[in-house]
């Protein structure tokens, strides 16, 4: 299982429906649950549908920010959740927070999605 996460926007192209455009995807394991939960940002990563509403880029970001200075200040704390297969370590879960608050700031208006 991995976590699919998107932002997304819906443009009028003057088509009968609006337009979902892609701005971002990202894609880690579901073995880094654990490690989200720790950091503070799973339900920010895998569920933000049960945080917010109509979840935004720009509500992700004070969560994520937080969440990526816990897992910076403290790696070998966050080491001890790298998955045993190794499918899922430390090292995998950093830059992938930072790639998505990166996104986030990005396109701040832009919808949130997961597929879990």
């Amino acid at each position: 299982m991995s976590l699919d996460f998107y932002l997304t926007i819906k443009v009028d192209t003057g088509a009968p429906e609006l337009h979902t455009v892609e701005l971002y995807s990202g894609n880690i394991t579901h073995n880094l649950n654990t490690m989200a939960e720790s950091a503070g940002i799973y339900k920010c990563l895998w569920r933000p549908n049960e945080l917010w509403d109509n979840p935004t880029a720009d509500k992700l970001i004070p969560h994520l920010e937080a969440g990526l200075l816990k897992l910076k200040s403290n790696p070998e704390y966050f080491k001890q959740f790298n998955a045993s297969n190794g499918w899922g370590t430390y090292d995998d879960f950093v830059p992938f927070v930072e790639e998505v608050l990166n996104a986030c700031k990005e396109h701040p208006k832009a919808s949130v999605d997961t597929w879990i």
